[in-house]
């Protein structure tokens, strides 16, 4: 039996003979048959453990950026340095993020993730600390910008549902999906977590929170070695950046990150504009679990051969799906937008999912996490870009007219899926 290695049901083929085998390919055939996909996905001894510390150290990740913004708001009364400092942070984790990747792949993920989560945890301390005794601004921006060490939990989850389920394209697919369908969840609950802890307890108890959940969580991930991936030998393998393919991929996952910070920030503007603004933030949830369900259920169904030709479909439904917030809009009703928004949101799990799928197969071999934390990289990138021409449009036009943002950021992932990954017989 071949060894294979896959991730998001994808398939990349690699010498020599199988060393793992899993659970399911075990099973007699009748039980497969009889198996649903997420049954068979957790079949395996420790997938369980690890999926749960994954959770945990997950949830911070929509935690932190909100209680950063109450707690330095309210201390400070001043927004723009507070959003100052969260975009110091994401612009520190995006040079940050795929080094820390890359040396996960040489050195494991137990090595790696829980130091470097320790120091972007210490980070988060003299935030909250700077913050509670007063400090000079500029602390504050050294302070956010080490936690930009924090790893990669969600491309760390991905690589070993690689490892552990490689030889079975379609287990690997059922994974891929739930773990979007986590990541949509995390950044539905953990907003809304970080709001209430920040104002019924104090300003800082939302960064509190987050981090000892981050330390927590890797520290109970990277206690399961049984699932974790084997290091990758030190090799002359080239970077990820320079593999045939993949950087246009990468601006399909810039272009749709834009998607999100554009729509967050638009979202947020309309419905304090009407009056509602309390209830912006249940409305772009209403978004997430759209995107969360539809990543389920895609999960569960066999996918199409061909993923480059399904890159293009899920970014095109993507892009129709878009121009739903801007028709609703023009109602002046936040009801209607809210059921657009929960439609709209159905098309970006099977986007980000297969998308994931391609990293995959364009990553050279031993560099998996580093390929996956580019692509997350991009996609924060985009977010901030999103949320700077959101936040313009939203100053200079309408409400609805600036839902064009969104829109427009999905023609331009269609045009380069178009362009690029679609080109690619994968």
């Amino acid at each position: 039996m071949l060894q294979l290695m896959t991730v998001s049901g994808s398939t990349l083929v690699l010498a020599g003979p199988a060393l793992y085998e899993s659970t399911y390919e075990r099973e007699p055939r009748a039980r497969k048959v009889r198996a649903t996909p997420y049954r068979r996905l957790f079949a395996v001894p420790g997938a369980r453990a690890f999926t749960l510390g994954n959770l945990i150290a997950r949830l911070p990740m929509g935690m932190f950026s909100v209680s950063a913004v109450i707690m330095i708001a309210g201390s400070r009364g001043s927004y723009a340095l507070a959003g100052a400092v969260t975009a110091t942070g994401l612009t520190a984790t995006a040079l940050v993020a795929p080094w820390t990747a890359r040396l996960i792949d040489r050195h494991g993920q137990a090595r790696v993730a829980v130091p470097a989560t320790a120091i972007a945890v210490l980070g988060s301390l003299a935030l909250l600390l700077c913050v509670h005794l007063d400090a000079p601004d500029w602390t504050l921006f050294a302070a956010y910008a080490a936690t930009a060490t924090t790893p990669n939990t969600g491309g760390m989850s991905r690589a070993r549902w690689a490892h552990v389920h490689r030889g079975d394209p379609a287990a690997l697919h059922t994974a891929n999906s739930f773990e979007q369908a986590v990541d949509e969840l995390c950044f539905m609950l953990g907003p809304v977590a970080a709001a209430l802890l920040c104002t019924a307890l104090f300003p800082e108890a939302g960064t509190l929170t987050g981090a000892v959940l981050l330390m927590t969580g890797v520290l109970i991930f990277s206690a399961q070695r049984a699932t974790e991936p084997p290091v990758a030998p030190r090799t002359t393998t080239r970077s990820p950046l320079r593999s045939p393919g993949l950087a246009p991929l990468l601006a399909v996952f810039l272009a749709t990150g834009a998607v999100f910070g554009s729509m967050e920030v638009v979202t947020l503007a309309y419905a304090s504009g009407l009056g509602h603004g309390p209830s912006g933030g249940a409305v772009l949830a209403l978004q997430a679990a759209g995107s969360g369900a539809a990543g389920l259920v895609y999960g569960s169904v066999r996918p199409a051969r061909s993923v480059a030709r399904r890159l293009l479909g899920c970014v095109g439904a993507m892009t129709a799906l878009m121009c739903l917030p801007l028709l609703a809009a023009r109602t002046g009703s936040l009801v209607v937008l809210a059921g657009a928004l929960l439609l709209a949101g159905a098309a970006t799990a099977p986007t980000m999912v297969t998308g994931m799928t391609l990293v995959q197969r364009l990553t050279p071999e031993g560099r998996l996490n580093e390929g996956m934390t580019l692509a997350v990289t991009a996609i924060l990138g985009g977010i901030a870009a999103g949320s700077a021409t959101g936040g313009w449009l939203t100053d200079h036009a309408s409400a609805p007219t600036a839902y064009l943002a969104p829109v427009c950021a999905a023609a331009l992932a269609l045009a380069a899926c178009a362009a690029g990954p679609a080109r690619r017989r994968a």
